[in-house]
């Protein structure tokens, strides 16, 4: 068949985690509560970094940005979920998953982006301490989350134009609670071998070289530490990495399960489990990670709240 936007439905189901109608108000109230934590926890780093003056520095610049686009993220998928949950229809549009994925890629684009410029950053503060406000200055924060964005929306676009070209027939139940790639992809009646390149050529360039980045980087950084000679100054050093790494530990290693999760076993719903993880839990759990362990975040958060944290 001839590749082409050419496709017979209208619309997707998405199956979710369960057909059973007495788990639906339990799913329904332990994802709400998800959302709502993530946005809330999110949001307060946000205000924080903007309202508190001692962290108008470029790692909490680019925390904040971490932070709006996990609201992003979160946001692309669980409010869909929650809709279909309480009308019970768990129809989604041709358009509308397109889109979906289209915005679910962007931002998970821009968190593994986002934390390698993270990194870099601690790079530059630790191996490069007398030149770092001159290295990081404003002008070249701003240009490295812009690069961010940029090829976030590149890619993002990519993998939906290739699924755009995709034909698909009669059967259209999608085993996940969003529309993920690899599971829309087999939906497809019309030869997907480019789109399986594509996808798998993109995870390994855009996933291993980000990582790559990240573990250069932190390389040199226990490289510096080892050579500081007092244990009070190591423990500095390693304290203003302790966050950061926590989440890429967190979001690579979620990351990672749901790849092998998805790859072991295609059709399964444990896909969408393994997902939880990775698209939820993970941007929760941020937000607690920035400021249970970091003193700077907490006194703004106190500041904020005017002393009543």
């Amino acid at each position: 068949m001839e590749p082409g936007n050419n496709t017979t439905i209208s619309e997707f189901l998405l199956l979710g985690f369960s057909e059973d109608p007495e788990l639906q108000p339990l799913i329904f109230g332990l994802f709400l509560s998800v959302y709502l934590v993530t946005v809330l926890g999110n949001l307060l780093i946000i205000l924080a970094t903007i309202s508190d003056s001692h962290l108008h520095t470029p790692m909490y610049f680019f925390l904040s940005n971490l932070s709006f686009v996990d609201i992003c993220l979160t946001s692309t998928t669980i409010p869909k979920m929650l809709v279909n949950i309480q009308t019970q229809n768990k129809a989604i549009t041709y358009a509308g998953c397109i889109t979906q994925m289209c915005l679910f890629f962007i931002f998970v684009g821009l968190d593994n982006f986002l934390l390698t410029v993270m990194a870099y950053d601690r790079y530059v503060a630790i191996c490069h301490p007398l030149h770092y406000t001159v290295i990081m200055n404003p002008r070249l924060c701003g240009l490295l989350v812009l690069v961010c964005w940029i090829l976030s929306v590149l890619h993002a676009l990519l993998q939906s134009l290739m699924v755009l070209r995709l034909s698909f027939c009669t059967h259209s139940e999608i085993p996940h609670f969003f529309c993920e790639l690899n599971q829309v992809i087999q939906l497809a009646c019309s030869d997907t071998f480019l789109n399986d390149m594509v996808m798998n050529f993109a995870s390994v360039l855009l996933g291993g070289g980000p990582l790559a980045g990240i573990l250069y980087s932190y390389s040199k950084i226990l490289s510096s530490i080892r050579a500081i000679s007092s244990a009070q100054g190591k423990y500095k050093a390693l304290s203003t990495c302790a966050s950061h790494l926590s989440v890429v530990l967190l979001f690579y290693g979620t990351g990672l399960g749901v790849y092998f999760s998805s790859a072991a076993a295609q059709s399964s719903p444990s896909s969408a489990t393994a997902s939880v993880m990775y698209t939820m839990v993970t941007p929760m759990l941020n937000p607690f990670i920035y400021s249970l362990r970091n003193k700077d975040v907490k006194g703004a958060l106190r500041r904020l709240f005017g002393g009543k944290l």
